[in-house]
């Protein structure tokens, strides 16, 4: 039997996964968990990405340990964020992509290119940390300067592990500087932006063995978290899973390999929400919709395995769990959500506003936005999830006009689908059939790459 590592790591926290095939089910145990976070360094907010890695490596002893061998390992990570490297020493610190250093250089890269050309060759929405912002940010402060590379999170943390230096392609497809026409970086953008050209080599694709560590094979997953939380819906979403499948946190869960018809009804693929930190809201396409009314609603394209992800960030778990570290740190979530149903607090915020994205304080930013004070916790939380679900709501009317179609159903995976109180409001805002999948699907997603290779 072949075992297989899926190490998926969050804003918020990591876990290590393994998987292997039995009896025609993948069936999936978590062996290790860790916290992560941004920490503030000299007035920013940045990554440490030796914690990471000392994290990543524990959990791939924890996994030998255990199961005595592994045929494979892949690592995935949110998108944005990278590491510069002169030669093999690191150009510190790992910026986060909630620090607010490109606000300065955004209208200075779209003088050189105005954003609806930039979105015309790129089909990336716009978010002021793009990577695109971030390295002219660098450029503007000489930190490019001797620089030979910049690696994204998963990819320098296996380079650190393996000491080969590859580019994915999913991930970099959000960093604003890939071509939707191409799917390799756009060397005209980068040579008007003056970013070095050295920095941009040839894309690979998810499921390349890129080299070894500890003898086990280290594969390239769809490196961009979301893009592997997408194949993990395709592997599991006929499956009817629900949250008896589960053995617990450190338990052992099943994935059913079957099709996906139910994903794509009438031949249409139905959209999706990964909900974490952020929600990020889409649909699976044939090519990118770069068109004015996809740019207008801020809609991106991104890489998936042999498609296109049409979609969009929007707020997510991040209001909640602010309010949460500031109103009540200790309180179970199934408390906070029993409190947010019972109460009858009907004001809402618009939960994308620039005043949620990073506040100093995440209670004040809701006083500071709703015209009548909550009284009660219950009454922050149940603003919060209103405020998202009506935020789903907007994004999926957007996603049916711009595509032309109506859709039936809304799957949800990550964190937000284990909420059923959030599940209802989304059904009753969006009209839609919710199909919550409690399952860690970017792992699935991982996985299912690494054994399809």
């Amino acid at each position: 039997m072949q075992n297989y590592l899926a190490v998926d790591i969050g804003a918020s926290s990591g876990r290590h996964i393994v998987g292997w095939r039995e009896g025609g089910e993948v069936k999936t145990k978590e062996v290790y968990r860790f916290p992560n976070g941004v920490t503030e360094r000299d007035g920013h907010l940045t990554w440490d990405v030796d914690a990471l890695l000392g994290h990543v490596k524990a959990g791939i002893d924890r996994a030998l340990a255990e199961f005595g061998a592994l045929d494979s390992f892949s690592i995935d990570t949110w998108g944005c964020d990278y590491v510069l490297l002169r030669g093999d020493k690191e150009v510190r610190p790992c910026y986060a992509y909630r620090d607010g250093r490109t606000e300065a250089v955004i209208p200075k890269v779209h003088e050189k290119v105005p954003f609806p050309e930039l979105y015309a060759h790129t089909g990336c929405q716009f978010q002021p940390f793009n990577t695109i912002y971030q390295l002219c940010d660098d450029l503007k402060r000489g930190r490019l300067e001797g620089v030979t590379d910049f690696l994204m999170a998963p990819e320098y943390l296996l380079w650190k592990l393996t000491g080969v230096k590859a580019k994915e392609y999913t991930n970099a497809t959000t960093t604003g500087l890939v071509s939707a026409q191409t799917g390799e970086f756009d060397l005209e953008l980068v040579e008007r932006l003056g970013l070095p050209a050295r920095l941009f080599p040839k894309l690979q694709q998810p499921g390349t063995v890129i080299g070894e560590y500890q003898g086990i094979k280290a594969v390239l997953c769809a490196t961009h978290d979301t893009a592997s939380a997408v194949e993990g819906i395709l592997a599991v979403v006929d499956a009817a899973v629900s949250p008896a499948r589960s053995a617990g946190r450190l338990g052992r869960s099943v994935a059913p390999a079957l099709p996906t018809s139910s994903f794509e009804l009438a031949g249409a693929p139905q959209p999706y929400i990964s909900s974490g930190t952020w929600s990020l809201l889409g649909v699976k396409t044939p090519k990118p919709l770069t068109d004015a009314k996809s740019r207008a609603a801020n809609y991106s394209n991104e890489g998936g395995v042999g498609y296109n992800r049409y979609q969009k960030n929007i707020m997510g778990m991040w209001i909640v769990n602010r309010l949460r570290d500031e109103l009540c740190p200790d309180k179970p979530f199934p408390d906070i959500v029993r409190e947010a149903e019972e109460s009858a607090f009907d004001e809402t915020v618009d939960a994308n506003a620039q005043a949620f994205l990073a506040p100093d304080s995440m209670k004040a930013a809701f006083d500071g936005a709703l015209p009548a004070k909550p009284e009660s916790v219950g009454d922050y939380f149940r603003c919060a999830y209103r405020s998202l679900a009506l935020s789903y709501r907007d994004a999926i009317r957007e996603l049916e006009a711009n595509t032309g179609r109506t859709y039936e159903k809304l799957y949800i995976v990550g964190g937000g689908a284990k909420n059923g109180f959030l599940n209802r409001l989304t059904e009753e805002a969006t009209g839609k059939n919710v199909v919550a999948l409690p399952i860690e699907a970017t792992a699935l997603g991982n996985l299912k790459i690494q054994m399809e290779r």
